[in-house]
This record gives structure tokens, C-alpha cells and sequence, in this order.
């Protein structure tokens, strides 16, 4: 696995608008019961990635404006907490993302709120291209940084590794410093 520089990898040379799969109604891609989205195309590679399968940019199916409304139908659901981008990686897929946070924050606003996995760090997408933060700026939660099988921790919260944060995004733009989300309850936090 290697770190990128900034602005190396970017969205419209590696992204193929595709998505791995897209899951209604969960409980374990973050708080209460959410839509999930898992983009396809991931370069960081990380060894023992959990969706190896999703880091290839051209597997699954296109993402289609059907789709989207779809997510959108059953976000409306007044159960469903919010949407999670996952993948792959979301922040090589911004059109498609974009694409949909745009479409949730102007049908419900700030009623559904948005998380994200990435394997960018705070740090380095603080450094990126416009669209990575633009996208950053509709999101809500974002977990950061590179899965680590040597940090691997079961016990953590939304995490897989101990390195990897959960971050307040509107908080850490307004403060312009990594804000931890304070809902966070895991050993490492306590």
C-alpha cells in the first residue's frame, strides 16, 4: 500500500461510475438504520481489506439516476437515520457521490445525515482536489484513514483498525482542526 501525493489520484481518471452493491436498511455501517452505498474502485490496496472485491474500478453495475431514486424513496422512510458511502472509495468516486449527497441535502436537508469511510486521512484530503471537498463538505461523519491489520481492534466502534478516526465534519471545518464525533464510545475513546 502506498500513500498518495496530493492530487495524484483523482476522481475523473480513475472512477468508472460504478457501484459494488448498495444495501437498504442496515444497522452496522454506522449510527441507527441507514442506506448504504459501496462505490467500486479503491487504490489504497490495504491488506486485509474487507471489500477487496470493491477496489476494482470496473466491478458491479453502473450507477444510474433509477437508483438514486430509489435511495432517495427509502431514506424518506421516517426509521431511516441517513445514508453511508463506503466502498471501494468514495472520494474516487465523487460524481457519483456528489451526484447523491446533493440530492439528500436538497430533498430532506439536514434531517438525514451522511457518513463516510475513506482511506484518506483528514490531513490529506484537507490537501486534495475541489471535488473530494466538496464532497467532504455535505458529509456529516467521516471515518478516516487506512484500514491497518496491524492495529486490527474488533472491539472498536465503527472502526476496523485503532488508527482510524471518527470525525465530526462540520465541526473540524468550523474549527479547522479534526473534531472527534462525540457519540463515540469504544475503548480507545474512554
Amino acid at each position: 500500500m502506498r500513500n498518495p501525493q496530493p492530487k495524484e489520484w483523482l476522481s475523473q481518471e480513475w472512477s468508472q461510475e460504478k457501484i459494488a452493491s448498495y444495501k437498504p436498511y442496515n444497522f452496522v455501517d454506522g449510527q441507527g438504520v441507514r442506506c448504504s452505498l459501496y462505490v467500486s474502485g479503491c487504490l489504497f490496496a490495504c491488506k486485509g481489506c474487507y471489500n477487496k472485491i470493491a477496489q476494482n474500478f470496473n466491478y458491479g453495475s453502473p450507477y444510474t439516476k433509477e437508483l438514486e431514486e430509489t435511495i432517495l424513496t427509502d431514506l424518506s422512510a421516517n426509521y431511516c437515520q441517513g445514508l453511508t458511502l463506503l466502498g471501494g472509495e468514495p472520494f474516487l468516486n465523487t460524481k457519483v457521490c456528489l451526484s447523491l449527497v446533493k440530492a439528500i441535502r436538497e430533498r430532506f436537508g439536514h434531517s438525514k445525515d451522511i457518513w463516510s469511510w475513506t482511506g484518506y486521512t483528514w490531513e490529506e484530503l484537507m490537501l486534495e482536489s475541489n471535488d473530494k471537498l466538496e464532497l467532504l463538505s455535505h458529509i456529516d461523519i467521516l471515518v478516516d484513514g487506512r484500514f491497518d491489520i496491524s492495529k486490527k481492534d474488533l472491539t472498536l466502534q465503527f472502526r476496523g483498525s485503532s488508527n482510524q478516526r471518527i470525525i465530526d465534519v462540520q465541526e473540524s471545518l468550523a474549527q479547522g482542526q479534526v473534531v472527534i464525533w462525540k457519540d463515540l464510545k469504544d475503548p480507545v475513546s474512554e
